[in-house]
C-alpha cells in the first residue's frame, strides 16, 4: 500500500514540494502515453490513505473518483507523448519524455517544486531540470506516485473513449488500445490505423502483411547476400 512516508523523509530534509510522477499506457499498442504529476498537501495523503493506490489496482469508478479530488484538493500536471513519438524514441524514452512533460505543466500551473518521485527505472540519457529518484514499483510504495498513475490513467482513458469516435471498428473504447483478442482480430480485419504504433511487433507484422512498410527480414537477407558474394 502507497505511504507518504518518502515524501515525509525528503520534507524533513528541507524538500518542502515534492512531486510524484507516473505515466499509463506503455504496453498498448496503439495511442499515446499518458503521464501525472502531482503534489499532495500531508492532509490530503492522510485523508485518502489507503484509497490512493496503482491506477490497475482500481475500478473505472473509483479512478474518475479520486481523479477529482486530486484535480481539486491537490497540485496536479498532465503531459504526453505521441504514437509518433513513441515510434521515434521508444516506448521507455517517450514515458519519460511523457512524465517530464507532466512536470513541467505541474511546475507551470502551480509554481516551481523541489524534488520529483518517479516510477520506474531512469533513461540515461534522459536529462532532467529537477532532482529526483526513480522508484521501481513507485505507484504502489509512493501516495504521490499513485496519485500521479491515476491522473495517466484518467487522463488517457478519456482520449481513447474519444479516439474511437474517429477511429470507428477497433474497439478503442473498451480496450483503450491494450493488446486484447478483440484488438487483435480488428487489426487483421482493418489493418493500421493512424494512431496504432508501428514499431510494436503486432502492428508492424500486420503492415508487413499489407504491404504498407517493407518486411525488415527481406532487407536483411539482400544485404547477407551482397555481403557474400564481394
Amino acid at each position: 500500500m502507497p505511504t507518504f512516508d518518502r515524501e515525509a523523509q525528503l520534507q524533513k530534509q528541507g524538500f518542502k514540494r515534492v512531486a510524484g510522477v507516473d505515466e499509463a499506457g506503455r504496453g498498448p499498442l496503439a495511442g499515446p502515453v499518458v503521464a501525472g504529476a502531482a503534489i499532495l498537501p500531508r492532509e490530503f495523503a492522510w485523508k485518502f490513505f489507503g484509497q490512493l493506490n496503482d491506477s490497475k489496482q482500481l475500478c473505472a469508478k473509483e479512478r474518475e473518483r479520486l481523479c477529482e479530488e486530486i484535480k481539486s484538493g491537490a497540485q496536479w500536471g498532465i503531459g504526453m507523448a505521441s504514437h509518433t513519438e513513441i515510434d521515434e524514441m521508444n516506448i521507455r524514452r517517450a514515458s519519460w519524455e511523457a512524465m517530464r512533460r507532466a512536470l513541467g505543466d505541474l511546475e507551470a500551473r502551480f509554481g516551481s517544486f523541489d524534488y520529483a518521485l518517479v516510477d520506474g527505472l531512469p533513461v540515461r540519457e534522459m536529462e532532467w531540470p529537477w532532482l529526483f529518484e526513480a522508484i521501481v514499483k513507485g505507484d504502489t510504495r509512493s501516495v504521490s506516485i499513485a496519485a500521479g498513475s491515476i491522473l495517466a490513467k484518467v487522463t488517457r482513458d478519456a482520449l481513447m473513449l474519444e479516439l474511437s469516435k474517429e477511429f470507428s471498428g477497433y474497439g478503442f473504447s473498451r480496450h483503450k488500445g491494450y493488446p486484447t483478442p478483440e484488438h487483435y482480430a480488428a487489426l487483421k480485419e482493418l489493418g493500421p490505423c493512424p494512431i496504432h504504433r508501428r514499431t510494436f511487433a503486432p502492428v508492424r507484422a500486420e503492415a508487413v502483411r499489407r504491404g504498407l512498410i517493407p518486411s525488415p527480414g527481406i532487407t536483411v537477407k539482400r544485404r547477407a547476400v551482397r555481403a557474400s558474394s564481394s
